[in-house]
């Protein structure tokens, strides 16, 4: 757990660290959403975030480059490294500072920096974030809290061959028929690392991935040919042989590392294990008996149908673009014309 660094006071339930999201910093404009974090789970943003925020013509791009930027934005972050995020549900002994709390319309977005202080002594030691088109976080200042054990049994970090797949797996659709928040920013920031991988060659996407969002998603890819493969990977997929060009494969939800196949020297893209595990497990089965009918009068309405999206897939270009801008890679002088079409600075 996470405890006041000036007086002690617990400001968090007992949680476990775990991989953070790919979606974290994207959200859908102007609706509301749920946690960001799953709860008793905390995880950690390297790069700086929040405010101070500058200019891009006042850092330049060398500056820029120091704090993880690699393509022109509006403003660059200089705020802490090491950010501590965790559901609003598992934050303590904390409260609202109200002259902190401005947001755009539906809540509190951290403009004002750290807008939640300590029960104990007062001081700002973290902010709420939960204004529209932003996941709903606490954002824990590295130099105000310190983690302490809670004296709960250790999560074991599970093995690839460990993970339950089925539950990591996430659906690309809502109850309502829209299209999931997490996949839409998710499969982005996928796409922008594998232009990357690529440095800017043509790339066809893998089955599955295209029978989904191929058409949308197709104008991110560079043109051209001839065309890059690229293959889902990972664990309980079939054993590569020789061939395929770049390989798709999930995140570990723990530690957040890549799945690396156990040969070949194909390059790796990483992908949210959500989307990456609903693409490789098999369908659902056919509810309709293997041979003969129902018996008559009997009527089958326990199996739900399959949920469809009401409409195409939206591609997230925020996600996409903030993607790029935080791999050092997009500096490769084989994506100079890639960074002309797709650097431009924000207005």
């Amino acid at each position: 757990m996470f405890v006041c660094a000036g007086c002690g006071t617990e400001l968090t339930a007992p949680v476990s660290r775990v991989a953070l999201p790919d979606h974290t910093h994207h959200g859908a404009w102007e609706r509301l959403h749920p946690p960001l974090m799953e709860p008793a789970t905390y995880a950690v943003e390297t790069r700086p975030t929040g405010p101070p925020w500058r200019l891009w013509d006042d850092v330049g791009e060398d500056l820029a480059a120091r704090q993880g930027v690699y393509l022109p934005q509006y403003a660059v972050s200089f705020g802490s490294r090491g950010r501590v995020v965790i559901a609003p549900g598992d934050s303590r002994g904390m409260a609202l500072i109200p002259d902190r709390c401005e947001g755009y319309c539906m809540g509190i977005d951290g403009r004002d920096g750290p807008n939640l202080a300590c029960r104990g002594c007062g001081r700002a030691v973290a902010t709420r974030m939960d204004d529209c088109g932003l996941w709903q976080t606490v954002w824990l200042e590295p130099d105000e809290v310190r983690c302490v054990p809670s004296g709960a049994p250790a999560v074991p970090v599970p093995g690839w061959d460990e993970l339950d797949l089925g539950a990591c797996a996430v659906a690309p659709v809502e109850l309502d028929g829209s299209w999931s928040f997490r996949w839409e920013a998710a499969v982005m920031v996928a796409l922008a690392r594998l232009v990357v991988a690529c440095e800017g060659r043509p790339v066809t996407l893998p089955g599955p991935l295209a029978d989904l969002v191929g058409d949308a998603v197709a104008g991110f890819l560079p043109a051209g040919g001839p065309a890059l493969a690229a293959r889902l990977a990972g664990p309980g997929t079939p054993v590569l042989g020789p061939g395929g060009d770049v390989l798709l494969v999930p995140r570990h939800p723990v530690t957040g590392e890549s799945w690396r196949p156990p040969d070949g020297t194909a390059p790796v893209v990483p992908m949210d294990i959500g989307v990456w595990a609903h693409l490789t497990l098999p369908g659902e089965a056919s509810p309709l008996p293997a041979t003969g009918t129902l018996p008559d009068g009997v009527l089958r309405d326990d199996y739900p149908r399959p949920l469809r999206p009401g409409d195409g897939f939206w591609p997230h270009q925020e996600a996409f673009r903030g993607a790029l801008a935080h791999l050092p890679g997009i500096r490769h002088p084989q994506l100079l014309a890639y960074r002309e079409r797709y650097g431009a600075r924000p207005r």
